[in-house]
């Protein structure tokens, strides 16, 4: 294999994707280096003709200036007292059932609290699986197997494989696995006329914003998600994974099981994913169901996560209920940025979208809650009228 010669290692250096998952990139080079087989000729056939070189130049300009305002530096304070805050809720949640008992209404009010430490936690580990808190990233991974392991019972080798296909390509058909919705449902503007024109209907796709009340919060992560996880620990031998994921749930029984016995203890737990579910559906769909999904359109990295990401407005609640998964924009831009930096950037964001005239979106809470709704039904009509007359 042909050496990566200076020419080649500064391209590698300010590939923007390249830059945007890794913390080290000296050491992540080591790895990369024996995979280099050569530099493509000027001459070749690129994919790179829908990319705008200013808006790279720019973009890399602003990571430049982020870089020098220290907004990549996490504060650990910060992390420590939100898992401190996870840590009281599952404390409260226990005391709630030893001390009322396990009656209806503390029951209910216990799994609500659970439920609620269960979502924070989910975004506490997206933290440290994008590498954002600790600057070496051996820290992160460890904390991170910790954090989705013991205190959710779910892969970090699942959630990274998954995850980061779609930060690379997201709403990218055949490429995000965020978008692959199994036939269930039909999103943006393409899918929904292709399956119209080849008359595929699996399910009634008019109706879509109607059903996913029933099929979409409710089940992702007590069904599709927990089947996902625990079939790729086995088929992957994902041992030590697996090995977190068992303390989890050898934590939640122990404690558990002498108020409500096995089975009771079984249903309690799939009633907090339940709960769980819809809060977590309801955030991560909000910023991208609603945005352009499509075919590979071969942008640059800047306009790519732009077209397929939205911001919903900041407040002290929304920050705390999305993980403040509320910038979206910035964290798809600068996924190792700690999440308490975004809105520092989120200004120099909008200036580079203002010059270069792409549009920036940010929207209140309900609306963007509602929208989901709006982008299914748009979605179903545009499928139903392909349906009918393509």
């Amino acid at each position: 294999m042909a050496a990566p010669g200076p020419r080649g290692e500064e391209r590698e250096r300010s590939q923007d994707v390249f830059l945007a998952f890794h913390r080290n990139l000296d050491f992540v080079r080591k790895f990369m280096k024996p995979l280099l087989i050569g530099e493509l000729a000027p001459e070749e056939p690129s994919q790179d003709h829908s990319k705008n070189s200013q808006i790279t130049e720019d973009f890399r300009a602003l990571r430049k200036t982020a870089e020098d305002m220290n907004l990549f530096k996490s504060s650990h304070l910060f992390f420590l007292l939100y898992l401190a805050h996870i840590i009281v809720m599952e404390s409260i949640a226990w005391f709630t059932i030893f001390y009322f008992g396990n009656g209806w209404i503390p029951t209910v009010i216990t799994a609500f609290v659970l439920a609620t430490s269960q979502a924070q936690a989910g975004w506490l580990q997206h933290d440290y699986g994008h590498l954002s808190v600790y600057k070496k990233s051996t820290w992160n991974h460890i904390a991170h197997k910790f954090m989705i392991g013991h205190l959710k019972g779910a892969s970090a080798n699942w959630w990274n494989h998954r995850h980061f296909q779609h930060h690379a390509k997201p709403n990218i058909f055949h490429k995000d696995p965020d978008v692959n919705m199994l036939h269930v449902f039909v999103l943006g503007k393409w899918q929904p006329i292709e399956y119209g024109k080849k008359k595929l209907k699996y399910l009634p796709y008019n109706h879509q914003h109607e059903y996913f009340f029933l099929i979409g919060p409710p089940l992702l992560i007590p069904l599709y998600f927990q089947y996902q996880i625990i079939t790729s620990m086995i088929v992957h031998r994902d041992w030590v994974d697996l090995a977190w994921a068992i303390s989890y749930y050898a934590r939640f029984f122990i404690t558990y099981i002498p108020f409500y016995g096995v089975l009771g203890a079984i249903i309690f737990l799939n009633f907090i994913r339940f709960l769980e579910s819809h809060w977590f559906v309801w955030v991560t769909q909000m910023n991208h169901i609603v945005m352009e999904i499509d075919q590979e359109p071969y942008r640059d990295w800047f306009s790519s996560q732009l077209v397929a990401t939205c911001n919903v407005e900041q407040s002290f609640f929304n920050d705390w209920f999305s993980g403040h998964l509320n910038f979206q924009i910035e964290h798809h831009l600068f996924p190792t940025m700690p999440r308490h930096n975004l809105h520092k950037v989120a200004p120099l964001v909008r200036s580079l979208c203002a010059k270069h005239g792409i549009e920036y979106q940010q929207k209140p809470l309900l609306r963007a809650l509602q929208d989901i709704i709006r982008s299914l039904r748009q979605s179903g009509q545009l499928w139903l009228d392909a349906y009918l007359h393509k």
